[in-house]
């Protein structure tokens, strides 16, 4: 331990001496080189280096070689050259003029598995990205891939949100078509949650996302014209392709056969597909790129060494470094403080570089690298530059006129506008009828109401409304085939007519319980390419607005209730409803009082008939039986006819009745008018603030159809929640299925549309909406993002609103309605009202005969009795005369003859 101090205590000392301290270490740096020419340029860039960084810490010191013919060769060159002198770096290009941009592999391969870091110079290749392969590899150049940034913001600029991308399938061309794809759908999530409702159309083009309308891969045994015809029958006119020269150079002569290089056309293409041999096929107006300075090897290997240099003055000052391997033969050891060199490497930033700042991504890739912009012109024969990207966005020079393809100077638009579209609806009437078609396949002729004869058009689709049955031609006929056939003319386009296969609207649903989700039914079939246009009645959210572009609404609605009606049944008690029960009794038994009263008063009066003439029959006096009579006479206003009271005091009492009896009448009349006649029963459900719904229970039952627009907004609601957990269990696959629920009492409630919902209780009479309308929106055509024709659509629908058009469908469709006439009649009585009182006077019948017999038999019965009287005196009177033989005289005196005389044997 002692020898080892007195060892330091040497060492320090001799760094106290002159020149201010130690010897700077020596730092190796390595290079291989396209030419002997830059070994030159390399050393002095080593050089100024020198000066700038180091100071007394370190000192670089340039090793290079230049390519060699194969790869085994150099791979020993760069242990024999460099690995062998312990080199802390390695700058490597690639050999002149050539295509084989894969030549610095074996260096990368060699130097990394060491961990030593290489510095790329010229190599673009997308592969060197792959840090899995190129453990140590970073570049002051970048990678052809990223060209995709320019040619993302060209689209940008120049607004064209219709491509079609061409790439070669080879690992370059998918990491162009990846990269690409990335900046697409970062700008789409960025643009999603903003509102430009506000935007003009100009402003609202301008800020809508490109998107690839189709991606196409070729090889070498692809068909070419194959491959572009293809492309030919797209909307997209904006053509991209990454490819290499010769592929470019083939891709380039097949659409000139094909017509594809002319008026309206597009292409965008990188550095590769510009060179060379596809320079001299590339079509007049062609869109391409150039690195700057990006073949300059001599002002990147500047750039590269003051990097280099600058790392290593941030990696001396605060680590100690380790040295790195000598030579490759039986050396398998990684240089530990290579990892950590590479990573400060990549995290140094040179903003003055020749080319330009330098900075490095994650995978080493070169930062905000500029591009020229060129124009390939062919009469002058070549290529001007119109613009530039500098790192961060395009800047276009006003003062270079781009000439585009067939010779035009104004912007293409970069589409053309299909004129056959596929059109996807679903079976909603009245929008939307859904008929089987005739035994020929054509569609019966049908009237409106009007007289109008409806037009029809024939739609496939599955033969019924459960999903997977057959798909079968069918007849479709309603509110927005009338708006399509009007569109189709107004704009000047063709279509077929399908029906949705799911039959539903579109909602987005978990794929195998993922978190990714996708859209189902029209959403789907419209976003998935089936379909170019949703023409039905799809409500307008802003979920769906995410994702599609709505046209203006054809109609606006809201939602609203269908309830079944509560239609009064009338019982055959109905006539005794203006009158509580209590009531009748009590009217009942003063009929009674007040006759028995009459009778009384009558009966006790010195004026009565019992009293004035004791001489009259007694029949002429008011009996109970006759005051009985006087008073329901008088309750009923039947007329007396006789048996009135006679005395002052009973007729006092019969006057009073009377008045008693017509206020009772009139009260009656006038309650039974509004009990039979002007009732209207009061509806269920008041609104969505009813307490049925916002305190929902098994007795009461509501619902919606499954993933609709309707079950979206109760789903996003916070304040609607406890309603949507009752209406999730119950919610029905259609909305016609859910109107029949609630026209068989199975839902007590159904919440939809409503223009659906009051065209269908105009339709069935036991049916109504009720409570005010909410969640006010509106039905739309529904487009694929940027579709060229949502402008048009928009505008039409527009017009269509002023002349009265849509008016016109209004009337035909919606407002139709069988129902009001019904309703707004005057309300008139019916048998069901009355019934009860026609069964009252049937009752009345029966009892009358049933007491007619009863009265008939008890007449009998008494004739009987008195015929068996006169019979029994009749015999006695035999008997006495045949016991009894007494002279006639005699018994003329004793009178025998008379029973009143009583005989004592």
């Amino acid at each position: 331990m002692e020898l080892r101090g007195v060892l330091l205590l040497t060492v320090l000392q001799c760094c106290s001496v002159a020149r201010g301290g130690c010897e700077p270490r020596l730092v190796n740096i390595g290079a291989v080189l396209s030419q002997k020419r830059y070994e030159q340029v390399f050393k002095e860039a080593v050089s100024q280096a020198n000066t700038l960084y180091g100071k007394d810490k370190f000192k670089m010191n340039a090793i290079s070689v230049t390519h060699k013919p194969n790869a085994i060769q150099m791979a020993l060159s760069v242990c024999e050259d460099l690995i062998s002198n312990q080199v802390y770096a390695i700058l490597v290009s690639h050999p002149p003029q050539s295509n084989d941009h894969l030549t610095p592999t074996p260096v990368s391969y060699t130097a990394g598995f060491y961990r030593i870091p290489v510095v790329g110079l010229t190599t673009r290749m997308s592969i060197y990205s792959d840090k899995s392969i190129h453990l140590s590899f970073l570049r002051t150049v970048p990678p052809y891939s990223h060209q995709a940034h320019v040619w993302f913001d060209l689209m940008r600029e120049f607004r064209w949100n219709h491509i079609i991308l061409i790439v070669s399938d080879d690992h370059e061309g998918r990491a162009a078509q990846k990269r690409l794809e990335t900046l697409l759908e970062e700008r789409e999530t960025k643009t999603k949650n903003r509102n430009y409702d506000n935007l003009d159309q100009q402003n609202f083009d301008f800020r809508r996302t490109p998107k690839a309308e189709k991606v196409l891969l070729f090889s070498q045994d692809t068909n070419l014209t194959a491959l572009l015809l293809e492309a030919k029958d797209l909307e997209a006119r904006v053509i991209i392709l990454s490819a290499s020269e010769d592929e470019a150079a083939a891709v380039y002569k097949a659409a000139r056969q094909l017509n594809m290089t002319g008026s309206g056309y597009v292409w965008l293409v990188g550095e590769r597909e510009m060179t060379g041999k596809a320079l001299s096929e590339a079509p007049d107006g062609l869109l391409g790129l150039q690195l700057i300075n990006g073949k300059n090897e001599s002002a990147h290997i500047a750039d590269a060494v003051a990097v280099v240099a600058q790392s290593l003055q941030e990696l001396f000052e605060k680590e100690n470094i380790t040295e790195p391997p000598r030579g490759c033969v039986g050396n398998t050891n990684i240089w530990r403080t290579g990892p950590l060199f590479k990573r400060v490497l990549m995290s140094s930033k040179y903003p003055d570089g020749l080319t330009g700042r330098i900075e490095f991504n994650d995978d080493g890739d070169r930062r905000f690298a500029t591009y020229s912009i060129l124009n390939y012109q062919q009469k002058p024969g070549r290529l001007v530059q119109v613009g530039v990207f500098n790192g961060s966005q395009v800047v276009m020079n006003p003062q270079r006129k781009i000439i585009w393809p067939g010779g035009e100077t104004e912007k293409p638009v970069g589409y053309q506008m299909s004129t056959r579209l596929k059109i996807v609806t679903i079976h909603q009437e009245p929008f939307v009828y859904v008929k089987p078609t005739k035994a020929d396949g054509t569609c019966k002729e049908e009237y409106t109401v009007n007289g109008i004869l409806i037009k029809k058009v024939i739609c496939t689709g599955p033969n019924g409304t459960i999903p997977g049955q057959p798909i079968v031609p069918q007849c479709c006929y309603g509110f927005c085939i009338d708006l399509l056939i009007k569109l189709a003319m107004s704009l000047n386009f063709t279509y077929e007519v399908h029906l949705v296969a799911d039959g539903k609207f579109g909602t987005q649903e978990r794929v195998n319980n993922s978190n990714k989700k996708e859209w189902n039914g029209m959403m789907g079939e419209l976003l998935g390419g089936l379909a170019d246009m949703i023409v039905a009645p799809l409500t307008i959210n802003n979920e769906r607005a995410q994702y599609i572009e709505f046209s203006k609404p054809f109609k606006y609605q809201g939602l609203t209730i269908l309830v079944k009606k509560e239609i009064p049944r009338s019982t055959l008690d109905s006539f005794m409803q203006p009158f509580q029960s209590t009531l009748w009794l009590l009217v009942g038994l003063s009929v009674h009082v007040v006759a028995v009263m009459l009778y009384l008063l009558d009966r006790f009066s010195p004026f009565g008939r019992f009293k004035v003439n004791s001489e009259e029959e007694e029949e002429d006096a008011l009996t109970l039986s006759s005051a009985m009579w006087f008073s329901w006479g008088v309750l009923l206003n039947s007329g007396i006819g006789e048996g009135a009271p006679r005395s002052f005091s009973a007729r006092i009492l019969g006057m009073v009745w009377a008045g008693f009896a017509m206020i009772i009448v009139a009260s009656y009349t006038a309650n039974l008018a509004a009990f039979l006649v002007l009732d209207r029963p009061e509806e269920r459900i008041t609104g969505i603030n009813d307490p049925r719904l916002r305190n929902p229970s098994d007795k009461f039952i509501y619902a919606t159809v499954k993933q609709s627009s309707v079950d979206i907004y109760f789903r996003r609601q916070v304040e609607l929640s406890t309603m949507y957990r009752h209406m999730e269990k119950h919610n029905y696959e259609s909305a016609a299925e859910a109107i029949q629920a609630v026209r068989d009492n199975k839902l007590h409630a159904f919440i939809w549309d409503s223009a659906v919902l009051e065209f269908e209780a105009s339709q069935k009479c036991d049916l109504v909406t009720t409570g005010e309308l909410f969640f006010r929106s509106g039905f739309g055509i529904g487009m694929r993002k940027d579709s060229p024709w949502k402008q048009n659509v928009s505008l039409a629908i527009l017009s269509s609103h002023e002349n009265g058009f849509m008016e016109d469908l209004d009337k035909t469709w919606v407002r139709y309605q069988e129902c009001d006439s019904r309703s707004n009649a005057p309300a008139t009585l019916t048998f069901e009202n009355m019934a009860g009182v026609f069964m009252l006077v049937a009752g009345g019948i029966v009892a009358g005969i049933f007491l007619i017999f009863i009265e008939i038999a008890y007449k009998r019965h008494k004739d009987a009795r008195r015929k068996q009287m006169q019979l029994a005196f009749a015999a006695v009177n035999v008997w006495r005369k045949n016991l009894q033989p007494y002279p006639t005289d005699l018994t003329g005196q004793l009178n025998l003859s008379d029973p009143s005389v009583s005989t004592v044997v």
